[in-house]
């Protein structure tokens, strides 16, 4: 079954505690953003919210992301954030977004991240279950 790899976005706002001592916000609220959004989008589009994760003991863990800062967010600025699953093989999925300025459109950031399934108490890696991967799947009667 092929995963949906359609594009979500979840609108967000920058908040004071977001801004860094020049002005714009900070390279680590970027990430924040995207793990908003991810949460959002979880239990909107793919009708699986993390608490359905934590109550079977699963967590995602950021191993590794790239983010390409294009121009800065301000206090203040409405953003759309856009992700997409690109891959998900074992126990990795691979997560593209990039942030927009919702005024313009224009791109602030974009990048991917790839996410581990772990076993919140062993804090291992785990195998995407396949009940996971058929909700993060089209549907049968989908065309790609």
């Amino acid at each position: 079954m092929p995963i949906n790899t359609q594009v979500y976005i979840t609108p967000l706002t920058v908040r004071p505690d977001d801004i860094d001592m020049f002005g714009h916000v900070h390279s680590s609220r970027y990430m924040d953003y995207v793990l908003a959004a991810r949460f959002e989008q979880m239990h909107r589009c793919y009708k699986m919210p993390m608490q359905e994760f934590l109550d079977c003991h699963l967590g995602w863990y950021l191993s590794k992301t790239e983010i390409q800062f294009l121009r800065p967010l301000k206090l203040g600025d409405s953003m759309n954030v856009h992700t997409n699953i690109v891959e998900m093989a074992g126990a990795a999925v691979r997560v593209d977004f990039s942030i927009k300025l919702a005024s313009n459109g224009k791109v602030s950031a974009a990048g991917w991240a790839n996410y581990v399934l772990v076993d919140i108490h062993t804090g291992k890696p785990k195998a995407i279950p396949d009940w996971v991967i058929q909700r993060y799947s089209l549907p049968k009667d989908s065309n790609p």
